[in-house]
């Protein structure tokens, strides 16, 4: 989709390609995927960005944001998408960021949003538990009030890099004896407080992203709670509505889509250019119309943004739609590279490291099963279809 963007646009589109190209670490761009990528790593562009000034361009500037406009947004998403940056991490930047500077207290702020922004702190998020995952509200990590402390006891599952974590934002329980969402609050814990531990889950893709962690009498103190005791399901919506509008990706899908392209073009199927092919060729059409009209939408969110109203349910469309186009996009890249993308093995049975065929088929397995998560995290699509059917539809 081509947008009309004026002269100022121009420029700063310029300043930000030329910013990114002078500044990017080269050496990350040997690494495919973030298993690949040290603690070190993954924060890397973090501070340059951080340096510059540019590390949250939708954080007010009174917080040591950028507050860019709407196009500026979209340009910056678009620029990182051309030039495949490894991706900032969303927790501290794009989820407990906001949560603290909407609604945390003047000490909570001059607290953790600088060390967000420099990266010092790194954070992970304590919602999902066994058994409570899309129903949410379900949640049974308890805190209970110990004069200046909570008494936390509980567990959280799916806890994206907690093994590299220096603080959790966490929902925990505080009342038991009223409606499941009136009785959650939101506290933000120190992961090096005694009491925690931290599990590995391996994926299958089998990579270590996500973890368990074991809450046993975890005392943190009471000047950690975000805003009230018992309004944390505000907070936590708040926060949720932020996660499903980021995870739509719709710059990066499209940077995805010329890498398919290209590979379909290098592949070939009796002889012919596998993209030439009408089966394939309409596959990848579907997909950039399907691609555009979430652009479109994406849009309109962020218009609605810049006139200072939040992520509202339309939010959950980005998501629906944005993590469908992403395993749509898996799905054929490993339909193009055929058996290149199976997981090969060595003679004596061990994984080999040797890649049995062209560059662009390495990771095509790996990305597949990773993305088959999309449609889970930050809510169920099946969840997000039930929110559209009543704040949208008024069913």
């Amino acid at each position: 989709m081509d947008i009309e963007f004026s002269p100022e646009d121009l420029a700063f589109r310029d300043e930000v390609r030329e910013f990114i190209k002078e500044n990017y670490p080269e050496y990350l761009r040997e690494k495919k995927s973030r298993q690949d990528m040290s603690k070190e790593d993954i924060l890397a562009w973090h501070k340059v960005l951080h340096k510059k000034g540019w590390v949250a361009p939708h954080w007010p500037k009174e917080y040591g944001g950028t507050e860019w406009n709407v196009t500026q947004r979209y340009i910056w998403g678009e620029e990182n998408a051309r030039a495949e940056t490894s991706p900032l991490l969303p927790f501290g930047l794009s989820m407990v960021g906001p949560v603290i500077f909407n609604y945390g207290n003047e000490e909570q702020k001059a607290k953790y949003l600088p060390r967000i922004l420099s990266g010092e702190d790194w954070w992970c998020q304590g919602y999902s538990e066994p058994g409570s995952g899309s129903d949410l509200a379900s949640l049974r990590t308890r805190a209970v009030r110990d004069g200046d402390d909570y008494i936390v006891n509980g567990s959280k599952t799916w806890t994206t890099l907690a093994q590299h974590a220096d603080w959790m934002f966490c929902l925990v329980r505080t009342d038991t004896e009223v409606k499941a969402q009136e009785g959650i609050s939101f506290i933000l814990i120190d992961m090096k407080t005694p009491g925690i531990t931290v599990r590995p889950i391996i994926t299958i893709d089998g990579g270590h992203e996500v973890n368990e962690v074991f809450l046993e009498d975890v005392r943190v103190p009471a000047e950690n709670m975000i805003g009230e005791e018992n309004k944390g399901w505000t907070y936590a919506k708040f926060l949720l509505g932020n996660e499903r509008s980021g995870i739509a990706g719709v710059a990066r899908s499209k940077k995805a889509i010329e890498r398919l392209k290209t590979i379909a073009g290098a592949e070939t199927v009796d002889g012919e250019p596998l993209i030439k092919t009408d089966s394939f060729k309409r596959k990848i059409a579907d997909l950039e119309i399907d691609l555009t009209s979430l652009e479109f939408t994406e849009l309109r969110t962020l218009a609605q943004e810049s006139k200072g109203k939040g992520p509202g349910p339309e939010s959950s469309i980005l998501k629906i739609k944005g993590t469908e186009i992403q395993q749509r996009i898996t799905e054929l890249t490993v339909e193009a590279v055929g058996n290149y993308a199976y997981p090969f093995a060595a003679p004596n049975g061990e994984g080999s490291n040797e890649l049995p065929g062209p560059d662009y088929a390495l990771g095509a397995s790996q990305g597949y099963f990773n993305m088959r998560k999309t449609s889970i995290y930050g809510g169920s699509n099946e969840i997000q279809r039930n929110i559209i059917a009543k704040a949208v539809l008024g069913l």
